[in-house]
């Protein structure tokens, strides 16, 4: 089958590498109307955001290999070179148990358009957070 978007259909790329949290997001996130796809570490992250186009992308920081920071950092370069027009007009949430001031405005500063502590939101109000971050209504 041709891996094809849905019309409507927003894509979701989350960034998760504990598999528990991971498969919970998955599912609220696919109930709510999302295609979902994940990635269990931050270099698989890089590699689909080469390849695919996402309109969000939930990102935690703690990652094996490559973290939430180099991530960002990097995406912030693709856009400014221009080498990735995937990242183009890409949402990012970081959705991490880091939750220092300094941690969200870092997560802030490196172009996060949001970031969430996951001890306090639960599954559904991620994917409440999300749409609020996609411009969805209701």
């Amino acid at each position: 089958m041709a891996a094809t978007k849905l019309e409507g259909v927003r894509k979701i790329l989350v960034v998760e590498d504990d598999p528990f949290l991971s498969d919970i997001y998955n599912t609220k996130l696919k109930q709510t109307g999302f295609d979902v796809d994940l990635a269990m570490t931050g270099e698989e992250c890089l590699q689909k955001l080469a390849t695919n186009k996402y309109d969000l992308m939930v990102l935690d920081i703690v990652l094996p290999q490559v973290d939430g920071w180099e991530i960002l950092s990097r995406v912030r370069e693709m856009r400014q070179q221009k080498t990735n027009p995937n990242v183009e007009g890409l949402k990012i949430i970081i959705l991490s148990n880091l939750g220092q001031k300094e941690e969200i405005k870092k997560g802030l500063d490196l172009g996060a358009n949001g970031f969430m502590i996951k001890a306090h939101f639960t599954p559904s109000e991620v994917a409440q957070e999300i749409n609020k971050a996609l411009g969805a209504t209701g």
